[in-house]
């Protein structure tokens, strides 16, 4: 299970770790990781376990990121900008949400700025809306959840003036793959 984490680039799922350990039920893996996490505070390793983006993930330190950089010189990806962030606030705290919806909130454009974040992988179309052109709807990925180092989407700060309104309908596109999309998904998904 270790080797797996340590190679793995994206959480892994109870599920996935199962399989690839295989373990026999959820609680093997749960008791597996605890003896884990446990086994590297103790030896003051370098790395890290965390539950993150409904999986697990074995990450550094963080009081170690500044001798990464410096040994081994890494680049990190393009920062996202004021305007993204705002726009990806709206969509987390919203969604499912509709692109018209959005600017009328930021009070701009942002069809350029959702195709960034769709590019990225922090947003994906998560359905249609029922109104005049049906326009499409739009959700966080669990990508979302693993670079803001979130276990749930629930774990947002509430900020009630961008609770979601009432009575929006939506038609999912894929509802078995609706994983980082819904505040009260429970659900762990396998994230192969």
């Amino acid at each position: 299970m270790e080797a797996a984490l340590f190679s793995s680039r994206e959480p892994l799922s109870v599920r996935r770790l199962m399989k690839l350990a295989s373990l026999d039920d959820a609680d093997q893996v749960r008791d597996a990781v605890m003896t884990l996490r446990g086994l590297l505070e103790r030896s003051n390793s370098a790395f890290q376990l965390e539950e993150i983006a409904g999986g697990y993930q074995l990450l550094t330190r963080p009081d170690l990121r500044r001798s990464l950089e410096r040994v081994c010189q890494i680049r990190h990806g393009a920062p996202v900008s004021g305007p993204m962030l705002e726009t990806l606030a709206i969509v987390a705290y919203r969604q499912p949400i509709c692109r018209a919806d959005v600017e009328a909130i930021r009070g701009v454009q942002v069809g350029e700025i959702l195709r960034h974040l769709l590019d990225d992988g922090l947003i994906r179309l998560v359905g249609k809306e029922e109104s005049l052109g049906r326009p499409f709807l739009y959700g966080t990925t669990p990508r979302f959840l693993q670079v803001f180092g979130l276990r749930h989407l629930n774990e947002l700060p509430m900020v009630e003036s961008l609770a979601k309104p009432a009575g929006k309908i939506a038609h999912p596109i894929d509802a078995d793959n609706a994983d980082g999309t819904s505040r009260d998904s429970s659900q762990e998904e396998d994230s192969e």
